[in-house]
């Protein structure tokens, strides 16, 4: 089966450092990693198309994404990032969809569980910004974690003219209690303009000894919430080197979709991607709008 990852990175430290790599625990994963790196065991995986997706609030790397996917066919979108609070927010979206490569950039993320607000998401300049990313027929990435789903649900209600993509399924403790998480995840896939990405389960596990029987009772509250017609696979390479190699992570994307029908299953491993990102099997643009994608 043809399949879509939809979330992983890559980072070269001689361009810039990752901030977010604090402590020894990062140690495995302190290195540059590239689309040469990804490129054999996506293959292994039967993964033929990637979405790319931002890791530093910096517009640089945006662009320099952008000449990622343009210069291979593994990358058929990015996730990048803009400031959204800045007044010309419309104009720098403008600008890099302008671009010759400018049609790659499918969504916008920031580090919103970084802001020590919990409510950043429905702060005015923030809003304005995300109205500019639906405008612009873009997509919006959710990285949140469980104190911010009660804004994250008021953002999305407040526009509805753009969808909004939930990154690792807003990254529960594995191993803690569901609520609030489930009851709060429920209520944001109620909303017709999300979709989630069933991706980062293994690293909120313990990353030494998680089973796929811990990761199962989160993956079942995002399929029964969101319907495997709204979740997609992601692999979060290279952060899941941390607790598990690619194919361990894809292994376990299996067994926790294996109850799925062959449909659903195409849809969480390709489809639901490939429509909510605006992706084509050879990484060219479809003709759906991911603005409209529910």
């Amino acid at each position: 089966m043809s399949r879509v990852d939809a979330h992983h990175h890559v980072w070269d430290l001689s361009v810039r450092d990752q901030t977010w790599m604090v402590g020894d625990e990062f140690a495995p994963i302190r290195r540059s990693f590239g689309i040469d790196d990804l490129a054999p065991i996506a293959a292994a995986a039967e993964v033929t198309a990637t979405v790319l997706v931002q890791t530093v609030g910096v517009l640089a790397e945006t662009r320099e994404f952008l000449e990622v996917a343009a210069s291979n066919d593994l990358v058929a979108g990015v996730v990048g990032w803009v400031d959204l609070t800045a007044p010309d927010v419309a104009d720098v979206l403008a600008e890099l969809q302008a671009r010759p490569d400018g049609g790659y950039l499918k969504a916008i993320r920031h580090q919103v569980h970084d802001e020590p607000d919990v409510d950043w998401l429905l702060r005015p300049d923030v809003q304005r910004g995300l109205a500019a990313v639906a405008d612009a027929g873009l997509g919006y990435d959710l990285l949140t974690k469980t104190p911010h789903l009660p804004a994250a649900i008021q953002a999305v209600k407040a526009l509805p003219q753009l969808t909004f993509v939930v990154d690792h399924i807003s990254k529960p403790v594995v191993g803690g209690p569901l609520d609030p998480w489930a009851t709060q995840l429920r209520e944001l896939a109620a909303l017709p303009n999300t979709t989630c990405k069933l991706s980062g389960l293994v690293t909120e596990a313990d990353w030494s000894s998680w089973t796929v029987a811990d990761l199962k009772p989160y993956a079942d509250t995002v399929l029964e919430a969101f319907t495997p017609e709204r979740v997609m696979f992601g692999s979060d390479w290279p952060v899941c080197l941390l607790a598990a190699p690619y194919a361990g992570v894809v292994e376990a994307a299996e067994a926790l979709t294996a109850h799925l029908t062959p449909a659903e299953r195409s849809a969480v491993f390709a489809t639901t991607a490939t429509e909510t990102y605006n992706l084509s099997a050879d990484g060219h643009e479809s003709s759906s709008s991911v603005a409209a994608s529910g």
